[in-house]
C-alpha cells in the first residue's frame, strides 16, 4: 500500500507517467527515451518502456545542473571575450 504520492506510481514509471511528471507530451518523453538521453528498459512482451523513478530524478538533476552551467557559461565567456561581444553599433565604410 502506498504511503504517501510519491509511492503511488512505484519504481518504475510507464512513458505516459514520465510525460505527467515532465509536464511534456507522451510523444516529447517517447522521443527522450529512444533517443537514449533518457534512460529506460523494456519490460514485458510488447516491449512497453518504463524509466525508474530515481532515473528520472536525477535525468531532472542533470538538467538543472546543465541550464545553470549554461547560464553561468553564457554570463562570464560572452560578457568577457571581445570577439564574440555584440557591437552597439555598426559602421559601413
Amino acid at each position: 500500500m502506498a504511503q504517501n504520492g510519491d509511492d503511488e506510481l512505484g519504481r518504475f514509471l510507464t512513458i505516459a507517467d514520465t510525460a505527467e511528471l515532465l509536464n511534456i507530451s507522451t510523444n516529447q518523453a517517447y522521443l527522450l527515451v529512444r533517443s537514449g538521453e533518457l534512460p529506460a528498459i523494456r519490460i514485458g512482451g510488447h516491449g512497453s518502456w518504463r524509466v525508474e523513478r530515481t532515473v528520472l530524478e536525477s535525468f531532472i538533476d542533470a538538467k538543472y545542473e546543465e541550464s545553470r552551467r549554461h547560464s553561468l557559461w553564457n554570463q562570464s565567456d560572452f560578457a568577457n571575450v571581445a570577439e564574440l561581444a555584440i557591437p552597439s553599433h555598426r559602421s559601413d565604410d
